[in-house]
């Protein structure tokens, strides 16, 4: 039976520490391979085009809609916008690659409405929302409105964690790899 070409979606609140763990799984040699989502915000710190994202103007994220290059996408405040490119899915499924995806919630639920039992989605919940604005306040990536707007949003976020496969609370790290790993195992090796 063909172990590849499977999806494992990564979703959660901004600030859980998502984006640690995915990471932490590519850097543990997991066959993966990382689905890079459009954006188009600026880019943060060293944050590369191709690399983090694909970074689009609010205009060419418009565009790619209208073209119906999306697999799923989000408007997450005003022209800011989140998507993951057809193409994106495209060139990862053409390698028979298992495909990773960090992804807000939204996107993580009609992602894992499009592919069902070949999907495993993966909710990655803060161990509270005070918790999580320390996390944010600690980045010192975003100004107190930002963090403010990011807390609002978090809160209607955590409602769809029923709709996961599965919810991992990262109240530690290391708790929550083990957890994310051994879910990762049952999933690949079925």
């Amino acid at each position: 039976m063909n172990k590849q070409g499977k999806l494992i979606i990564f979703s959660a609140p901004s600030g859980a520490g998502k984006s640690t763990i995915v990471q932490a799984l590519l850097n543990k040699g997991f066959d993966l391979e990382f689905s890079i989502s459009a954006t188009s915000r600026a880019p943060r710190g060293n944050e590369k085009h191709g690399v983090e994202y694909y970074f689009l103007s609010p205009e060419e994220f418009k565009k790619r809609i209208n073209q119906d290059d999306f697999l799923e996408w989000e408007e997450v405040y005003e022209n800011t916008f989140y998507g993951t490119l057809k193409s994106e899915v495209e060139r990862i499924c053409s390698k028979g690659q298992n495909i990773v995806f960090d992804v807000d919630v939204v996107g993580g639920v009609n992602i894992k409405k499009m592919y069902g039992d070949k999907a495993l989605s993966l909710f990655i919940q803060p161990p509270s929302v005070e918790e999580l604005r320390n996390r944010l306040q600690n980045r010192g990536t975003d100004s107190a409105e930002k963090i403010a707007m990011r807390i609002a949003k978090a809160e209607k976020e955590l409602a769809f964690a029923p709709d996961f496969d599965k919810v991992i609370v990262n109240d530690n790290l290391e708790h929550a790899l083990q957890a994310t790993e051994a879910a990762l195992n049952d999933f690949l090796n079925k």
